[in-house]
């Protein structure tokens, strides 16, 4: 059998997608430009006023600033409704604001604050200190911050001799590292941990404002938002974290300076689920509260709080505290804090100022961004400068002007900078959702060529004299010197490359380089009744009974439905229904080719299997979770843990069916290793499975226990608490390990007998094989030699001689190793989930169980009738394709969406309640967590060939009776496939080609809709992050398929050697 060549080609398609997914990803989430320029108060931007010592640009309003950030705090918590009867637990708790709002509408105002999607916290931050927008991909950075590198406030602030003291989350030490005066660090990350953030400010917090020794005190407090990822905002604990923040905010209220600025701002808001990420109302609607000691505001409080974006924070804070403008920034000034007392002319004159220096540095910012990026039209450049020119030269007639201007004049004027600023801003969020056209359409290109040559390549692989050697050298070769081409051009300064470039180059050089010797070389010449086109020579009946047509359209129409906004909105209800049909149509096509008999028993239980692929396809729809854009839609119920449910019965009835989950997966799997034998072996795996799993059960079952008690409960028994959550889980991914190691060490789980006697109706013994040719041509025949004694043995009753050989699970070996393995990752990932959601996983085994059965009966059925397509080295398109729906439906169907507010970020502190020290390890948990489905079906995609030998039942040939059929044509079940090992390392590559086509094709439908629909209204809503998702989860379906493919190659060697070991044995 040809191992190693199969992983080696099967890693070279894999390089081959990975490398188009990465060309393709780098032109179309590009990071926008970010310019190394920095404002300085030399810069020539004229001020009307005398600018005082200290100052720049604009004379300062206040010496001090505290910028109090209350993650999450979205607008709602804020405001304060004295009508409610009844309020939710995040209403009306922030009351202190409310008081100074009424009682010093002067001195004090709140606002809607708010953010520019993505709303995550690391963007948010970027956002108001730099007054830029951030682009789509730096969502995915997150959690692994990057220093800022941009002008912003807190570089501003260090240049011009001014302290910034921070205290609370740990993300602004990733973004400014070295920046502060002074800094109080706590981690972030854990979002089960609603208090040490901050208690940790609270230690900190007043005696820093008494001491003196800031300009710029920034605290960032995140108890709200963890409250919400873990309880939701309508929950108890939610009322009692906002409670907290108002105490804060009026004691730090009575520790206020005169001089001192006080802006109370939330980064984000939150869903009805506590989560954020998007771009919903719910999610960008933050709150910004701004008050003083001294009158800020000229003009009563507007009857509706005024909307404000988060970039105008930056230019109005640098000038109220006399630093100069961050240089990329694009907000606009809050005028009503530049107001000034007297007439409201010289009030609006002071406005005036503060937007003739804003709108400079935008127009400086524009010029110099358009000379390094040139992304931004030059029609709508040209317009912004000429309204640009415009307004500043009216505004310095106005100023030069001998007499007082009129208030008419001053207010048309502060309205023509409004317009240009607010201009500006949005030409700039438009732009800056750039594409690279030539790398998109490249990386198109790539993911093209990659599924054509999986086609080429599964069906050449089908001839027997298929050459691994030459269809791998060969496109090593060219993709070798691919490379070096690109790395000379770079060298010698001719084109520039970088890591990805010099590998895509090097894909398609080696592309070119199979493609030319499957075709026009020898392989070309030798294989070309193998490689023809595709359903060549085949009518309209053949396709049908082949399973090529349903197939195809079933997957046209998944990726078909790629194209459409709403329908991957809605594919949670759009795969099960796909898969529905599919299986309908394959049994149909059974009945129309005349498979299906009436009175048959195979028959029936392919009706049986079609009703239960119906009904777990539609209880499936019971675990998913919905949209934010589909709000008429109720996330189930199943996937909240079970901690939140109030009602005792409930829990404990909910908690007893997980349990039964547990035990089943345990138990069935050592009930189908006794039924085929295995379950007998004294080899490590199988003890495992004896006693590996009922421990593995316990400690999910354990884990699960200790989560779904109450708050209050746990509190009590903390310590023990705290050693449960980490020792349960820790335990379980421990035992876990050591059942794989045991797999993979020992994967033959086989019991053999040997007799003290020898059957003499036996023959003579086998004679040892000398080459490895000999021994391929005597294992058959050994383990027909071992049907037959274990037959005589049970013929002849207890009184004649022990058989001569005795072997048990041999005929399921490859089976065994590969659903062990699955259990072990049922196991794992059930515990990284909510409680409930392992009857989503009871579900998962069980349809893919019923596919397997199914694909196993239609290749008997195929049998029985004669039938020219009843290869079973074959694996059928219907079956690959009703594989990867399941992967998809199951995706949904453990709470999944493909949008970032969905994750299932507690899967992160699963064994690790206190943290993580680096971000590998939860993005492995998570990435877990969230492609459950992807790993599953994709180690098990190997069983969709092994199925049908392993329930390989008698059937007869040439219509004789069963009686009739020689003994040559007994059962061999999966030890057929050892007869021909060149078939079966053919089949395993072209199945493992066929799953990867199945993927890319649908890959290649959101590659697609991401470039068609590149300036649609969803782009970055829907399209961009299901592409995003599509291509993480074939990246890990591809990872998890070449270690399912490696575990039978792995099982295959071990077989081999135990075949020696026992010949060896008979031949002394």
């Amino acid at each position: 059998m040809q191992r190693a060549p199969v992983l080696l080609f099967l890693a070279w398609t894999c390089f081959l997608f990975f490398s188009a997914i990465g060309l393709f990803t780098s032109g179309f989430l590009l990071m926008r430009v970010e310019l190394a320029n920095h404002s300085s108060c030399s810069d020539a931007l004229a001020s009307p006023f005398r600018v005082d010592f200290g100052s720049c640009w604009l004379p300062w309003r206040f010496s001090r600033a505290i910028l109090l950030i209350i993650d999450a705090l979205k607008f709602e918590f804020a405001r304060f409704d004295p009508s409610l009867r009844e309020p939710h637990p995040y209403e009306n708790k922030l009351g202190f604001l409310h008081e100074l709002a009424i009682g010093q509408p002067r001195y004090g105002r709140l606002f809607r604050f708010r953010a520019d999607p993505p709303t995550t916290t690391m963007q948010r931050i970027k956002g108001f200190t730099t007054g830029s927008l951030p682009t789509f991909i730096d969502a995915g950075s997150n959690f692994a911050s990057y220093a800022i590198q941009e002008d912003n406030l807190v570089w501003q602030m260090a240049q011009n001799g001014k302290r910034v003291v921070f205290m609370g989350d740990d993300t602004w030490d990733g973004l400014f590292p070295g920046a502060f005066f002074r800094s109080y660090f706590f981690p972030s990350f854990n979002v089960k941990d609603l208090h040490t953030v901050d208690d940790g400010i609270l230690q900190h917090l007043y005696q820093t404002v008494d001491g003196g020794e800031w300009d710029l005190l920034i605290a960032h407090f995140l108890g709200v938002d963890h409250c919400g990822h873990k309880h939701g905002p309508d929950h108890p604990e939610m009322a009692k974290k906002l409670s907290q923040m108002d105490e804060v905010l009026r004691s730090l209220v009575d520790h206020l300076a005169n001089d001192t600025l006080l802006l109370v701002a939330g980064d984000h808001g939150m869903t009805g689920t506590g989560d954020h990420g998007g771009d919903t109302e719910e999610e960008v609607n933050a709150a910004l509260f701004v008050y003083s000691k001294v009158p800020l505001f000229r003009t009563p409080p507007p009857q509706e709080p005024q909307t404000v974006p988060q970039v105008n924070l930056v230019p109005t804070l640098a000038l109220l505290l006399g630093i100069p403008v961050p240089y990329s920034n694009i907000g606009e000034v809050m005028d009503d804090l530049f107001a000034t007392e007297g007439d409201t002319a010289t009030s609006v004159l002071a406005q005036l100022a503060a937007y003739n220096v804003n709108a400079r540095q935008v127009d400086r910012f524009l010029h110099t961004y358009s000379l390094a990026a040139q992304d931004i039209p030059a029609e709508k450049l040209g317009r912004l400068q000429s309204l640009f020119s415009a307004t500043v030269e009216e505004h310095e007639q106005v100023m030069a002007q001998a007499g007082f201007p009129e208030l008419p004049q001053l207010e048309r004027l502060r309205g023509q900078f409004r317009r240009y600023l607010r201009e500006a801003r949005a030409v700039c969020a438009e732009s800056w959702a750039r594409f690279h056209p030539v790398r998109m359409v490249s990386g198109c290109a790539l993911l093209t060529s990659s599924c054509l040559l999986c086609y080429i390549a599964s069906r050449v692989s089908a001839g027997l004299s298929f050459s691994y050697r030459r269809l791998l050298w060969y496109p090593f070769l060219w993709g070798a010197a691919g490379a070096a081409g690109a790395g000379a051009m770079h060298l010698s300064g001719v084109a520039t490359t970088d890591l990805l470039l010099l590998c895509s180059w090097a894909a398609a050089a080696s592309q070119v380089g199979f493609f030319w010797h499957c075709w026009a070389g020898h392989a070309g010449r030798s294989h070309a009744a193998s490689a023809r086109l595709p359903f060549g020579g085949l009518g309209l009946r053949q396709r049908l009974r082949v399973g090529l047509v349903p197939a195809l359209g079933i997957l046209l129409l998944r990726c078909g439905a790629m194209f459409s906004d709403s329908f991957v909105m809605a594919e949670g209800q759009v795969v099960p229904f796909l898969l529905m049909s599919l299986v309908l149509l394959f049994v149909l096509g059974l009945h129309w080719n005349g498979r299906l008999r009436e009175g048959s028993t195979k028959s029936w239980w392919v009706l049986g299997f079609l009703g239960i692929i119906v009904l777990t396809a539609r209880l499936s729809g019971l675990f998913q979770q919905c949209r934010e854009e589909t709000p008429a839609c109720r996330s189930s119920t199943l996937l909240a843990p079970l901690s939140k449910l109030q009602d005792p019965q409930a829990k404990n009835l909910s908690y007893a069916l997980c349990l039964a989950v547990l035990a089943s997966l345990a138990w069935g799997m050592r009930c189908w290793m006794r039924h085929y034998g295995n379950l007998n072996s004294p080899s490590a795996p199988v003890c495992f499975v004896r006693w590996g799993f009922p421990l593995l059960a316990l400690g999910v079952g354990g884990f699960w226990a200790v989560t779904s008690g109450s708050e209050d409960d746990l509190a009590k028994l903390h310590a023990w608490v705290q050693l449960a959550l980490v020792s349960f889980p820790r335990g379980v991914f421990a035992l876990g390990a050591v059942g794989l190691l045991l797999l993979l060490c020992d994967p033959v789980t086989v019991f053999v007998r040997d007799s003290r006697n020898a059957d003499p109706a036996m023959g003579a013994p086998i004679v040892s094989p000398s080459s490895q040719a000999e021994l391929l041509h005597v294992i058959p025949q050994l383990y027909r030699r071992m049907q037959e004694t274990l037959r005589s043995r049970l013929d002849a009753g207890k009184d004649r001689d022990r058989a001569t050989v005795e072997a048990y699970g041999l005929g399921s070996v490859y089976s065994a190793a590969l659903l062990i393995f699955l259990a072990l990752l049922g196991f794992l990932l059930m515990m990284l989930h909510s409680e409930r959601l392992s009857l989503a996983f009871l579900l998962l085994f069980l349809e893919a169980f019923v596919l397997l059965w199914m694909q196993a009966y239609a290749v008997a059925l195929s049998s029985s009738t004669s039938s020219s397509e009843s290869d079973p080295f074959s694996v059928p398109w219907s079956a690959v394709v009703a594989w990867a729906l399941a992967a998809a439906q199951f995706f949904y169907a453990t709470g999944h969406q493909p949008v970032f507010p969905t994750i299932h970020w507690n899967a992160a502190f699963v064994g690790f309640h206190q943290g993580h020290d680096s971000t590998w390890l939860p993005a492995l948990l998570v990435g877990a967590n969230t492609f459950s489905s992807h790993i599953l079906f994709a180690v098990g995609c190997p069983l969709l060939l092994l199925w049908p030998f392993l329930c390989e039942m008698p059937r007869s040939k040439g219509g004789k009776p069963k009686a009739e059929v020689s003994d040559r044509e007994e059962q061999m079940m999966e030890m057929r496939l050892r007869e021909a090992p060149e078939k079966f390392s053919a089949a395993l590559l072209q199945l493992g080609l066929k799953y990867q086509i199945v993927l890319g094709a649908q890959l290649l439908a959101c590659v697609l809709a991401a470039i068609i629909l590149r300036r649609h209204l969803m782009v970055w809503k829907v399209f961009a992050p299901k592409f995003l998702f599509e291509a993480v989860g074939f990246v890990v379906s591809n990872i998890f398929l070449l270690l399912g493919i490696g575990l039978v190659m792995r099982v295959d060697c071990a077989v081999s050697a135990w075949f020696k070991r026992v010949i060896l044995a008979q031949s002394r």
